[in-house]
């Protein structure tokens, strides 16, 4: 039923439209839907010659949730044609993922060996924890549970996270599908009757809003380190969270409406420059709202200030991070970001200007962002526009449009891409697979979901799937780089399946592949930013090379 009303409602006006999106993609913990419109066309620039492979991603001007979830049903219930039988590859998949396995763990710190255990046992912070445990706490001490997004998207269930890390409380973790993206599990719908996140568990009281989780984690947990502001800072305290509701609205505003984008635009800047006017005030030079310690109100601000970031400056052409304009906005992310809790949280331009709009129901894009769109979508370059700026060399600072990450080195980035694919080759070689269908189209699944980068139905072309192991060991030798002769295997690698596809009729499909996985690499789901940034690097380069062999 619902997908026949979203067929029906996609043929009528656009004001029916509206009421559409209102009725059905209603985002988690009431984010809001205002009216807008966009999608970024996603194509891949071959950084040495000058074709496009598509990437089935949507279209920049003209997104629409129901268009897109409708043509996402179409290409389900479509028959497709079918991908030829094993491409015929001379290389043992299982000892060449041995050969790179070794070849890593010769070169591996001692965090490194025992990365996956601590990880397991909740002993470091990483967004795959299921457990997170401190201060010496075993897991049969946790008394929260933390019901969050699997793909970290939902900037509500943001703000719990960094809250709990600030505080330092044990929790388990709970993942569970945004509505945009996928459907939520009975038993969780059973703990939250609307489905919306975050939801917390704390001594058997199921808590469903984000702000009476973290003010209860705060009353609840006095031992921990204490986030709420004192009674005698109270009026500024009350007044800033004021001031961040009146931020949010203005950025809802400007960033999804379309009746009148200049008042728009005005007022956002004008409630911007309070902000900075508030930070200006503190009574400490350390940067944060209320002095020289970050509290609620800093975890309140912090969602929204990343995600108004990334998308003014993508949608907008709209610098917030400008030490001219916004001198003391710029060192309150400085401070915030000398804080483990908000590096492990943090993500980059690309995964919030492409998940904001299937949660938001579109945004209004503007003739300014367009250069800063095609620069964090690896189109095109800033300071070269004749090349892609998802090749390598890496342009530091993604030529002007975002930040690198000074806290992790370039070599620490390159063995934590590496390391994510070397884990788990198989299954992410399948979830690559998705995008080789006939003529490089992706194997939607069924039911479809409204965000072009989730496809949690879809379905591998098996065929390809060696390949593409091939590819991503060629992938982890470049990152793991020695004295050449890492890179010498991974040219062979690469050279292989190239030709096997080549010969198969298969080089679109291959290459599709290998694109559809650059597209949807997560941050910080998958891997920090600089991490995915090599990882989108040389998989461009491998994407080249699959084409010109």
């Amino acid at each position: 039923a619902p997908f026949t009303f979203c067929f029906f409602m996609a043929l009528n006006t656009s004001n029916l439209v509206h009421i559409s999106i209102l009725v059905l993609l209603c985002c988690e913990s009431n984010l809001g839907l205002l009216y807008g419109s966009v999608y970024v066309a996603k194509t891949f620039q071959n950084p040495t010659k000058h074709s496009h492979i598509a990437t089935n991603l949507g279209a920049r001007k003209d997104y629409n949730a129901y268009s897109t979830m409708f043509n996402n049903l179409v290409s389900a219930v479509t028959p497709k044609g079918v991908v030829p039988s094993l491409l015929d590859i001379d290389v043992d998949v299982k000892s060449t993922w041995e050969d790179v396995s070794s070849f890593y763990f010769s070169t591996a710190t001692p965090s490194e060996k025992t990365f996956r255990e601590d990880v397991k046992s909740g002993l470091i912070a990483s967004p795959m924890n299921k457990v997170r445990l401190f201060n010496g706490d075993k897991e049969s001490d946790v008394r929260v549970t933390f019901y969050r997004d699997h793909a970290s998207w939902c900037p509500y269930c943001h703000k719990v996270w960094a809250t709990l890390e600030l505080k330092e409380i044990s929790y388990r973790v709970e993942k569970v599908n945004m509505r945009c993206y996928g459907q939520k599990p009975p038993s969780f719908l059973r703990l939250q009757p609307n489905g919306n996140i975050p939801v917390a568990e704390i001594d058997g009281t199921v808590l469903r809003q984000s702000n009476d989780i973290i003010f209860a984690l705060e009353s609840l947990f006095p031992e921990s380190k204490p986030i709420m502001y004192t009674e005698s800072e109270r009026e500024r305290g009350d007044g800033l969270m004021k001031l961040e509701r009146e931020l949010f609205t203005a950025w809802m505003y400007y960033l999804t409406g379309s009746r009148d984008p200049e008042r728009y635009r005005t007022n956002f800047i004008s409630v911007l420059n309070k902000v900075e006017s508030a930070l200006l005030s503190s009574p400490s030079s350390k940067g944060f709202f209320m002095g020289d310690r970050p509290t609620i109100v800093d975890v309140m601000f912090l969602p929204f200030l990343e995600r108004m970031v990334s998308s003014m400056i993508y949608f907008k052409g709209l610098l917030i991070r400008d030490l001219e304009t916004f001198p003391s906005l710029c060192q309150w992310f400085d401070s915030m970001e000398e804080l483990p809790a908000v590096r492990l949280t943090k993500s980059d331009h690309y995964t919030h200007c492409w998940d904001l709009p299937p949660q938001l129901g579109g945004c209004g894009m503007e003739e300014d962002g367009e250069r800063y769109a095609q620069a964090i979508d690896g189109e095109r370059d800033l300071l070269d526009p004749s090349k892609s700026s998802w090749v390598l060399p890496l342009t530091p600072n993604l030529g002007g449009a975002e930040l690198d990450w000074g806290w992790i080195s370039p070599s620490a980035a390159r063995r934590e891409c590496a390391e994510r694919f070397l884990h788990n080759h198989g299954a992410v070689s399948r979830f690559a697979a998705r995008g080789g269908g006939k003529g490089g189209k992706v194997n939607k699944g069924f039911p479809p979901a409204s965000a072009p980068l989730a496809d949690p139905n879809a379905t591998p072309e098996e065929a390809l799937v060696p390949s593409i192991e091939i590819l991503l060991a060629a992938l982890c030798y470049r990152l793991l780089e020695d004295d050449g002769t890492s890179s010498k295997k991974a040219d062979e690698l690469v050279s292989t399946a190239a030709e096997a596809a080549s010969s198969a009729g298969l080089t679109t499909e291959l290459a599709s592949s290998v694109a559809y996985l650059r597209d949807r690499i997560g941050v910080p789901r998958d891997m920090s930013a600089p991490a995915a940034r090599w990882a989108r690097g040389c998989l461009n380069e491998i994407i080249a090379e699959i084409t010109i062999a």
